[in-house]
């Protein structure tokens, strides 16, 4: 069951991918950013409010429960990594092509692997260890790619803006699993997805009024797009249907992180498709060894 939701969870990833890339065209990040975080809060309001009240049942998918501080303080933190990681993303993905930057987040499972080997006990089996020798290979191929564009991995900022957005991914995706097991915090998987959005929208407030409004003049200016809705719509699903893979009780997460990049398929067909981006072949090779690295992650999880 947790492989499948994984996958549907890769699916809809892609097309917040996608939708994140043509609402930041020509956009200032920390407003649409502001917009996300708020549309999604406003999506689960209902579900904490219909809790509280009793008019959704406690053995509904859809209840939230309650926690005083003991339980928020770890939702909060858990705000805290994610926004980080979305403030890089954001202007990481604003700024390259999004041939290049799916496939870079595509690498982000290989950070959880390392932490849920050694923090969480997990353990590879043969074909699992081959898919994520493959997605390593696949990471060194893209930074040759990337410079035939003129995007050096090395020496440029956006990359390392998409990379550190990775590895406070690859932090918020172990914290995840730490603050959903039982042998963990034990939290509802909807008090953490709903709360740790109402949290963020608390956040991004601070940062739009002391950083980017008294600078909005010197930078790129805002502007509505309808992309903007469906980015957090996209995203909603695809961490609801996350959230509830790493509540069974045998879901390893570092496979359901790697199986969640290959989101990367839609966002690489529509970067060309719709964003006409450049160099396709080179970046179509090392697409098709991630999803290489994929199937072989999925047939040691059979």
């Amino acid at each position: 069951m947790w492989l499948f939701l994984a996958f549907m969870s890769a699916f809809f990833l892609g097309f917040y991918d996608v939708f994140k890339k043509r609402a930041l065209r020509g956009n200032a990040v920390i407003p649409v950013l502001l917009l996300n975080v708020t549309i999604s809060s406003l999506i689960f309001l209902p579900f904490i409010i219909g809790s509280s009240k009793g008019l959704i049942s406690e053995n509904s998918l859809f209840y939230t429960h309650s926690y005083g501080w003991e339980g928020h303080k770890y939702i909060l933190l858990k705000s805290f990594i994610v926004l980080t990681s979305w403030i890089f993303g954001y202007l990481g993905i604003k700024n390259l092509p999004l041939t290049i930057v799916g496939p870079i987040n595509a690498t982000r499972p290989v950070m959880v692997l390392i932490g849920a080997l050694t923090l969480m006990g997990e353990s590879l089996n043969v074909w699992q260890w081959i898919g994520v020798s493959i997605a390593i290979l696949s990471f060194y191929l893209m930074s040759r790619s990337g410079k035939k564009e003129g995007v050096d991995f090395k020496h440029n900022k956006w990359i390392v803006f998409v990379m550190l957005a990775n590895v406070f991914g690859a932090l918020s995706g172990l914290y995840d699993r730490y603050l959903l097991s039982p042998d963990g915090v034990g939290l509802d998987k909807m008090a953490v997805q709903s709360w740790f959005n109402i949290y963020q929208v608390g956040m991004m407030l601070l940062v739009l009024i002391f950083l980017w409004y008294p600078n909005r003049k010197k930078s790129t200016p805002y502007h509505w797009s309808w992309c903007i809705p469906l980015i957090s719509i996209s995203l909603s699903i695809a961490d609801f249907v996350y959230f509830y893979a790493l509540s069974q009780e045998d879901a390893m997460i570092s496979i359901v992180s790697m199986i969640r990049r290959g989101s990367v398929i839609v966002s690489f067909l529509f970067g060309a498709l719709m964003f006409k981006e450049k160099n396709l072949k080179a970046k179509a090779f090392d697409l098709l060894l991630v999803l290489l690295s994929m199937l072989f992650l999925f047939l040691g999880s059979k």
